[in-house]
């Protein structure tokens, strides 16, 4: 399963990388604005310093924002045409079915966002999109289980032989992470503090510093 870390933060990009398991990022408007990017140009600039920093072969989703057709085709080869790491983040609309369909026939590389059922991934991965994207933490909010979307769309996605690759998004815990695993997806895309999270269990605290206080012991003695 894939890492990817979701987020605009240079910083926390920079930090995740350093890791050594970051696969690529993902982001969208809200988190460019959480950032205090705006304005075209600068939305543009910031995809590109992203993907300078994850380097080559690790995928940055960049979403569109026009709602029609003929908007998402202008501006999502516009993306694309920006860096080999770009791929273009549509939503789960009609227009955005078709969008991701000619992106597919043209060779762009497509992410299907703010996907919340198995139909919905089913006519995503007829369109040809690379990713998808299921939100599991908003499905969580409304008081149903966002894991069991995942488990339904890799059931269907094995058995009919799909190649769009299950992206779980809207990752709120590690234990997410941990579930999505189990689950069969491919990738899940989080805050970087979801993924710190899997380092820590109190046990590892308490071995570690039983093996340091014998070591000072084993010097003195």
């Amino acid at each position: 399963m894939l890492f990817f870390v979701d987020t605009a933060n240079l910083d926390h990009i920079k930090e995740a990388s350093e890791l050594g398991i970051l696969d690529g990022v993902t982001t969208n408007p809200s988190l460019m604005a959480k950032e205090g990017i705006s304005g075209d140009n600068a939305v543009l600039q910031h995809y590109q310093k992203i993907c300078e920093i994850v380097g080559p072969g690790h995928d940055v989703s960049a979403e569109v924002i026009s709602t029609d057709y003929a908007g998402m085709v202008k501006e999502g080869k516009k993306l694309a045409e920006l860096h080999e790491n770009i791929v273009v983040k549509v939503p789960m609309t009609v227009d955005g079915v078709k969008a991701i369909s000619h992106f597919s026939e043209i060779g762009i590389r497509t992410n299907c966002t703010l996907v919340f059922s198995a139909g919905q991934a089913i006519l995503a991965a007829k369109a040809g999109a690379t990713y998808l994207s299921p939100f599991i933490g908003r499905i969580d909010d409304m008081s149903w289980e966002g894991i069991d979307l995942i488990k339904e769309i890799v059931e269907v996605y094995t058995t009919q032989g799909y190649e769009t690759a299950i992206l779980a998004a809207s990752i709120r815990s590690p234990l997410h992470i941990v579930q999505c695993a189990k689950a069969g997806a491919d990738v899940v895309t989080c805050p970087l503090s979801a993924i710190k999270g899997l380092f820590y269990h109190p046990l590892t605290d308490i071995g570690l510093e039983k093996f340091l206080a014998d070591h000072k012991k084993s010097q003195l003695s």
